[in-house]
């Protein structure tokens, strides 16, 4: 029932994500409680040349021809960069469904919302015992049925690509783009002294629209989270996204 819901498109993405083996937590590349996992790349390369296809050699290609074409492969990776940020500060809020792909095929669903800058909520289905929180400082994962809470600075963790003010990605951050026929996916790599990982943000090739994000860390162990039925500029509820410090 749930396949039924997500489309053309986002079903190209899960049959990505199914084929990954992955970590199980929604924000894994801070070690939230990842489970071991084959790190697999779950980005398709682009695909090989045809056997039939000629090979240029260097007699006949023009000398400009590599340059010319390295240029207009920059201006296709700058529009489309232009055009996902035109999409991520086109709303201040979104609110939607996501599943969760674990590393054996389990999966794992709910509600999220998200109020920029800085909050998010992720609101997992029985029987998951999770919730997660970012309040604009912190990141809050609680474990209702132990009644534990552990908590994580925002700022080390890669949700905070997605919930920036003013989200910039045209400025250095993107490592790298990857075109497919029906999406876009930019990699962002992380080796700093406090955060290592691979951040890869999945979406629609005509709308723009945010499907998926996959969560690398430094182990190589991927999270991968697809979201759908999602709306935007709704005005939320401030409560979704308080901490309970004191817990």
């Amino acid at each position: 029932m749930i396949a039924a819901c997500l489309g053309d498109r986002l079903k190209s993405v899960l049959r990505i994500v199914l084929r990954t083996v992955g970590a199980a937590v929604i924000v894994g590349a801070t070690g939230l409680g990842a489970v071991a996992g084959a790190p697999i790349d779950p980005v398709p390369d682009p695909r090989p040349r045809p056997a039939s296809a000629p090979v240029a050699t260097a007699a006949a290609t023009p000398a400009k021809a590599a340059p010319a074409a390295a240029l207009r492969k920059r201006e296709n990776r700058g529009d489309s960069l232009s055009n996902i940020n035109a999409y991520f500060n086109g709303f201040k809020t979104m609110e939607g469904q996501f599943i969760q792909f674990g590393p054996h095929g389990e999966q794992s669903e709910g509600d999220f919302f998200i109020d920029r800058p800085g909050k998010i909520r992720f609101k997992y289905s029985p029987p998951v015992t999770l919730d997660v929180i970012a309040d604009g400082r912190n990141v809050a994962v609680r474990n209702t049925r132990t009644a534990t809470q552990d908590y994580y600075p925002l700022s080390k963790t890669p949700l905070r690509y997605l919930l920036a003010d003013n989200i910039d990605l045209t400025s250095g951050v993107v490592n790298e783009v990857r075109e497919e026929p029906d999406l876009i996916a930019l990699i962002i790599v992380e080796d700093s002294r406090f955060v290592k990982g691979k951040l890869t943000l999945i979406f629609d090739r005509q709308t723009y629209e945010l499907k998926q994000w996959i969560v690398t860390d430094a182990q190589g162990l991927n999270t991968s989270v697809a979201v759908y039925n999602t709306t935007t500029g709704k005005r939320l509820d401030p409560a979704l996204f308080n901490i309970n410090y004191y817990q």
